[in-house]
């Protein structure tokens, strides 16, 4: 069998021309033409599912570009949530600090243990790895926020309580200084002490249970401490007189007074003047008669007297 082919061609001016052809290159040609067929039709079909697909991998790299960038945004959100929780941290301790300072000076013991809250719980990031990625750690740290944002919670709310139970106190000290008396009740001389002595009237030894102020006539008596005048009218020998109630168990009385310019009810305050000095009841001159009793006690005004 012959493994070539040949034809014959006629041309129209009756010449005639012969082409012989292997056959093994007629089959191979027809192979490569068909492979190149199949890899023709293979790319354009390629192409044109390039073609449809490339705005659906657009959109796609959008969707990633705003995933990356909402994802650096939770970071900076979570960093700063992170810096705030340690800033107020430091400075519920400085406040607790300058408590204890003051409770320090002041000799006041803490009612609450505060400062166990303040070593709780783990520390915050100074700075977030951008490298590890946002849902490795992510319920880890946000619990360990949450936990110090409970902390702080506490420990402010701890410190209010000991600040306000601070404040009360030393709104009591400062209503007891005021309330305490501190200075004369006039201006002038001593004539007679608290306690024992003889009697200018009688010769006697007596329990003097205040002090004589000797000074000119009608010179200003005024309110030793803060406090509500409980009584003012005439008593007995000590005549015309203005008894504060100062709280705290604490009374002052004035006597031989010559005028009373306080009513009973009225507030009083330290330095207020409540009447003139006079000679009213028993009298050995102008004087005021000045009386300190601590819970329905006499107790020595000198004692009393600072200024």
């Amino acid at each position: 069998m012959s493994d070539k082919i040949s034809f014959l061609m006629l041309s129209n001016t009756g010449s005639t021309k012969q082409a012989t052809f292997s056959i093994a290159l007629l089959r191979f040609s027809g192979v490569l033409f068909a492979a190149c067929l199949v890899l023709l039709t293979y790319l354009i079909y390629d192409y044109y599912s390039l073609k449809k697909t490339f705005p659906g991998r657009r959109e796609l790299q959008i969707k990633i570009s705003q995933k990356s960038d909402e994802i650096a945004g939770q970071r900076n959100q979570i960093q700063k949530f992170a810096d705030e929780i340690t800033a107020l941290k430091s400075k519920l301790i400085a406040l607790n600090d300058f408590e204890r300072k003051i409770r320090v000076i002041a000799n006041i013991e803490k009612t609450t243990d505060q400062d166990s809250l303040f070593g709780v719980g783990g520390s915050i990031p100074d700075d977030l790895d951008t490298k590890i990625p946002l849902t490795e750690k992510h319920n880890s740290l946000m619990r360990e926020m949450h936990e110090q944002t409970r902390q702080l919670d506490l420990a402010s709310n701890q410190q209010q309580e000991g600040l306000e139970s601070l404040f009360n106190f030393l709104q009591d000290q400062r209503t007891l200084l005021s309330s305490t008396p501190a200075i004369r009740p006039t201006n002038g001389w001593s004539t007679s002490e608290f306690g024992y002595r003889t009697s200018p009237f009688t010769g006697l030894r007596e329990f003097h249970k205040g002090m004589d102020i000797a000074t000119r006539m009608a010179t200003p008596v005024i309110a030793t401490a803060d406090g509500i005048v409980s009584f003012t009218g005439t008593k007995g020998l000590l005549g015309k007189i203005v008894t504060i109630d100062h709280g705290h168990g604490v009374v002052t009385r004035y006597g031989h007074l010559k005028k009373i310019l306080k009513n009973s009810g009225e507030s009083v305050k330290r330095g207020d003047i409540i009447a003139n000095v006079g000679v009213s009841g028993r009298s050995t001159g102008p004087h005021v008669h000045y009386e300190v009793y601590i819970n329905g006690i006499p107790v020595n005004p000198a004692n009393y007297i600072l200024n």
